[in-house]
């Protein structure tokens, strides 16, 4: 099953495709600024029973080099695998669109990210007929980006670099930067770079953070995150009124019938949150001749 961050690895570069010069320029290779970008089918199925998909393929135009064809792979762990299907890709892709191919490999831990940086050679030990130089972006190349106007200059930018650094043990400040830079910018803009963010950091802790730090200011965020997280609010304050309802209706009901509520009674229907344990009592209450009887067993 593919996951979140797998996901917001490469479709950062379908939403933005010009991110790709900046990564480039990031990493030390001097590729052209892009005049265009369109997106091209990841298929690579032969016709044959054999599927081949790569994450993200792009055709990238460029002023003065002419156009080539990125191939975007999001690599969550080492996979002995890779080394067979990423110079298939590449050969495949350079006989289907007649351009030259450049592989770039997106990972969040260092360990992989090394691995995937391992030139592939295909030969024989006196003669290479085939080598692959993967292109990688990982958490030992991207910038960590603490300084708000710094993320504002380039988001998309800065919203990968927080990805690859989800693991990062100041991941907290990371974060908060990028969501400082996104706090006066238009909604067309900060949606997908909320969604992007939240998927790359999948189920860590720091996914958490980073709902905490969108839920600060929900008049800002407007994306399908924030909505969740207000559907979220809404229901605990529905089931926050039950339990408060409840909790007076028992206490109202116990009054009536004549029944003591002690401090340390008061206490005890004030202080529970479960709404069906209320419902029991409240139940009791109606019939009981005492408090014992309201929470036996309790």
């Amino acid at each position: 099953m593919v996951s979140s961050p797998h996901e917001a690895m490469h479709r950062i570069f379908q939403q933005y495709p010009d991110l790709f010069s900046r990564v480039s320029e990031v990493l030390g290779v001097d590729i052209p600024p892009p005049t265009s970008a369109t997106a091209l089918p990841t298929d690579l199925t032969e016709a044959r029973p054999v599927e081949r998909r790569v994450d993200t393929l792009l055709r990238i135009e460029t002023e003065h080099d002419g156009p080539f064809v990125l191939a975007i792979e999001a690599q969550a762990k080492k996979d002995p695998r890779k080394t067979a299907s990423w110079p298939y890709y590449v050969s495949y892709l350079h006989n289907r669109y007649g351009l030259p191919v450049l592989l770039l490999v997106v990972c969040q831990d260092r360990a992989t990210a090394e691995w995937a940086a391992r030139p592939i050679a295909i030969g024989i030990r006196q003669w290479q007929t085939l080598a692959l130089n993967p292109l990688v972006a990982g958490p030992h190349n991207m910038p960590v980006i603490t300084d708000v106007a710094e993320a504002r200059k380039d988001l998309a930018l800065a919203t990968l670099a927080a990805i690859t650094h989800a693991d990062n043990p100041d991941v907290g400040a990371i974060l908060k930067t990028l969501s400082a830079a996104l706090r006066d910018t238009p909604e067309a803009i900060a949606d997908p770079i909320v969604e992007l963010t939240a998927q790359g950091l999948g189920n860590r802790p720091a996914a958490q953070q980073w709902r905490n730090l969108v839920a600060v200011d929900l008049s800002f965020y407007k994306s399908f995150m924030s909505e969740e997280i207000r559907d979220e609010g809404r229901a605990q304050g529905r089931a926050q009124g039950r339990t408060q309802g409840r909790a007076e209706s028992l206490r109202l009901v116990l009054e009536a019938r004549g029944i003591t509520i002690t401090d340390e009674i008061r206490e005890k229907i004030d202080n529970c949150n479960d709404p069906q344990l209320l419902h029991v009592w409240l139940n009791r209450a109606a019939t009981a001749a005492s408090v014992e009887e309201v929470f036996a067993g309790e």
